[in-house]
């Protein structure tokens, strides 16, 4: 987090989200820290003392058993600024909130039959919410623009393309390169290589992530978790010429329990379908 925080940039941000927090929110939300406050004065005091704002002055805040890190938490400026207004919701918001939101839910069921009585031929969907769902597609790739064509799936060769040492996003173990440099994919691969992701035409939203995806003769081959970058706004409107969904495949992942962990174990407990029937 402190590799991209600029403290004098965040600064600025707190200062004027701030003012509008102490001058918009009821008096009687506010925290007694927050009332007639300066917001500039406010925030030079936290980002001129508070340990929050640095690195290594976190750590230092953090250090010692736990009664002293608690003590001097609580003496710390910007740590009792969030407090006070964490406790203040909690104490005469939440519950309020809580309180009509509940009645909200509850109406709910009377709003969505009066929508049905009045537009009985309107294709209203359900809320899905915490229900079991199921979407349907083909793997298959897109071109979001002219030339531009991607293909269904990716292999461990791209990871490596994208190996940038020490890099907290591209950075590859050295036992993973290892694997790939032998080729050392065991029954997983595919021609020689060694599948990663791929994509297709399912529908998915946010919550979806970790769901399987499983083929037309019932086995689990490959878990959802993303979107590609042209289908973002799936949720709003689902062009089936660019949404995809983006699926880690379950040959990958075999690989690495079995060839990168050794957790020949977990293996053994699989009935792995090789080849499909």
């Amino acid at each position: 987090f402190y590799k991209d925080f600029n403290p004098n940039v965040d600064q600025k941000v707190f200062e004027q989200l701030i003012h509008v927090y102490a001058t918009k929110v009821p008096k009687e939300f506010l925290p007694n820290s927050l009332s007639n406050t300066n917001a500039t004065n406010l925030a030079s005091e936290i980002y001129g003392h508070s340990k929050l704002v640095n690195y290594n002055s976190l750590k230092e805040l953090l250090s010692g058993d736990s009664k002293t890190v608690l003590t001097n938490l609580n003496l710390d400026k910007g740590y009792i600024l969030i407090k006070n207004m964490s406790e203040k919701f909690l104490k005469d918001v939440a519950p309020k909130y809580d309180e009509i939101n509940l009645k909200i839910t509850a109406l709910q069921r009377t709003y969505m039959k009066a929508q049905l009585e009045l537009n009985n031929d309107a294709r209203i969907f359900p809320d899905a919410n915490s229900t079991l769902r199921v979407a349907y597609g083909k793997v298959k790739g897109y071109a979001p623009k002219d030339a531009t064509l991607y293909t269904p799936v990716t292999y461990l060769d791209g990871v490596m393309e994208k190996y940038i040492p020490g890099d907290y996003e591209f950075d590859v173990p050295e036992k993973l390169i290892e694997l790939y440099k032998t080729k050392n994919y065991g029954q997983y691969a595919e021609n020689g290589k060694m599948p990663v992701c791929f994509i297709g035409t399912n529908h998915t939203t946010g919550g979806n992530s970790g769901s399987p995806a499983i083929d037309s003769k019932g086995n689990l081959i490959g878990l959802n978790f993303d979107r590609v970058w042209e289908g973002t706004m799936s949720d709003i409107y689902y062009d089936p010429n660019i949404c995809r969904n983006i699926m880690v495949d379950a040959r990958y992942i075999l690989f690495i329990i079995d060839k990168y962990a050794g957790a020949k174990n977990i293996i053994n407990e699989l009935k792995l379908v090789h080849p499909k029937k």
